[in-house]
């Protein structure tokens, strides 16, 4: 299929406004770098924790800070998320943020420290009930099972462990929260007896944890390395790869593309002060492949075209190469940026830094392969041609046998 037939842009004659483009944003994303110090890294590389909460009615994002600090030490950090009609915040924190001892005991002490800290600002009316909002199957049937029996109500364990899980269940089905604990009565199983026991030992708190991680420095450091050295072997072998596939100089060519789509990605991150995760790193890789499939096309057209003879100086056939593959560009690359663009837009924020890394290296990566690494070709083609007409004419000697037969030839005569 072809949308584009015959065509017969000048892609390399207006390559100077893009490499000055992908200067600036370099530039740029270098200077932000070296002033921030460095990506801003997630907790996947630096350690840390990091809540998910979302709130019946969220406080503000100043607030939720300020109670954490009282008990929570080193940096946290308190993201909204602006989905529509979305009540959730991220809350990360530094991975000395309560954790001693081994894994799973941190995990524990900085998830209790969170909660503890959140309860005491955002649930201060609990009474020693137990939140129905935050606590697990395990803890509400420990606590509903004595108080049930006092009051009438006979239930084996199976049937109080059924009860349970209906109610987590309706929990679970509205974002994790229960707003009003006389919502339970449509819960099956739930009678008005069970539901005034739930009334008096329990209360519907004004959040819920969606969900935890706990990243130890150690750990996170060690991913970091893992992630930089996957990255450059996936760099390095490509480049092999099309010096043996092609010419050295078209593995150089495609590699600084890659390079080039690479760095400004990540200096785009430092810029918009995204974090770096390891779904990002995920999303890198998928652009270093797609980049260089992208010019590993238009390098083949090209070779293809000078195998057949196609007249034309070298600039002229990497021109046409490009024309020729148009078509194949602007299909692949548009529908996969359509796709990104609705992650982005829709995906919410756990795949924010994913789509964005593929948005942005879409972008860069379709006019990389077209204006930085067909420049590269016909610059170094420019060079060599050069020094050929350079090098000093070789005078072409006769051989010896054949000075010898031109002397007997003269002594002959």
């Amino acid at each position: 299929m072809e949308i584009f037939k015959q065509t017969n842009f000048d892609f390399l004659g207006r390559k100077w406004p893009f490499i000055i483009l992908s200067l600036v944003l370099t530039a740029a994303g270098l200077i932000s770098l070296w002033v921030k110090g460095g990506p801003k890294y997630g907790i996947d590389f630096t350690g840390g924790a990091l809540m998910d909460v979302n709130f019946i009615s969220r406080p503000h994002a100043e607030a939720i800070r300020s109670a954490l600090r009282q008990r929570i030490s080193g940096e946290i950090e308190v993201q909204e998320v602006n989905n529509a009609g979305s009540q959730e915040v991220l809350i990360s924190t530094g991975a000395n943020a309560g954790a001693a001892g081994n894994a799973e005991h941190g995990l524990e002490t900085v998830r209790n420290n969170m909660l503890t800290t959140l309860n005491a600002a955002f649930n201060p009316n609990a009474n020693g009930k137990l939140d129905i909002n935050t606590s697990g199957q395990t803890a509400l049937a420990d606590r509903l099972r004595d108080p049930l029996t006092a009051a009438g109500v006979t239930l084996s364990d199976d049937q109080l462990q059924t009860l349970v899980k209906n109610i987590a269940g309706y929990r679970d089905a509205h974002s994790g929260l229960v707003r009003n604990l006389d919502e339970l009565s449509s819960v099956p199983g739930v009678t008005p007896q069970v539901l005034n026991v739930i009334k008096a030992q329990c209360f519907a708190g004004n959040f819920t944890i969606r969900s935890f991680e706990f990243v130890g420095p150690k750990i996170g450091a060690d991913l970091r390395q893992q992630a930089v050295n996957v990255v450059l072997l996936a760099l390095a072998a490509m480049l092999v790869y099309i010096a043996f596939r092609f010419e050295w100089i078209y593995g150089v060519a495609a590699v600084i593309a890659v390079f080039h789509d690479t760095i400004i990605t990540i200096g785009l991150f430092s810029l918009f002060n995204k974090q770096i995760d390891l779904t990002v790193i995920a999303a890198l890789l998928t652009l270093v492949g797609y980049s260089m499939n992208d010019t590993i096309v238009t390098f083949d057209r090209i070779r293809e075209n000078l195998k057949l003879g196609v007249r034309g100086t070298f600039p002229q056939i990497v021109n046409l190469s490009i024309n020729q593959t148009l078509s194949r560009t602007v299909l692949t690359s548009g529908l996969t940026f359509l796709t990104a663009l609705s992650l982005f837009l829709f995906g919410g924020q756990v795949l924010n830094g994913f789509s964005f890394a593929l948005v942005v290296g879409i972008i860069i990566g379709t006019y990389s392969s077209i204006f930085i690494a067909s420049p590269i070709l016909v610059f170094w083609h420019n060079i060599s041609e050069n020094r050929k007409k350079g090098r000093p004419a070789v005078a072409v000697s006769k051989p010896p046998s054949a000075v010898k037969n031109v002397k007997a030839v003269r002594t002959a005569k």
